[in-house]
């Protein structure tokens, strides 16, 4: 093996254990995402689990449970791509701003 792809491989490896230890801090680190006017609240964590729903009672109506169901749609989509964001911006500092196919 040259000395530059050993170099090379060693980057990669340092690379991979940086990523695994960002992967790791987001399951700590959370987005929070509304609709209806704040009245569907979701937080996510940058693993993009769902940590917790707040409904606001105003919004519960047996009557228009399509609407309940779009606002909860809404804020989770919402929180799903503050999330991602989340996760990208970290990513950019560890690549140098070079995207990883298939990493996130």
């Amino acid at each position: 093996m040259t000395k530059g792809l050993g170099n090379i491989l060693k980057q990669a490896q340092q690379m991979h254990s940086k990523i695994a230890q960002l992967q790791e801090e987001m399951a700590g680190r959370t987005v929070e995402a509304t609709s209806g006017g704040g009245m569907v609240h979701i937080v996510m964590n940058g693993k993009m689990e769902i940590v917790s729903i707040r409904i606001d009672p105003e919004v519960v109506n047996r009557e228009d449970v399509d609407m309940l169901q779009d606002l909860i749609k809404a804020a989770v989509n919402e929180g799903l791509r503050k999330s991602q964001e989340m996760m990208a911006e970290e990513m950019k500092k560890i690549t140098g701003g070079l995207a990883i196919p298939g990493v996130f």
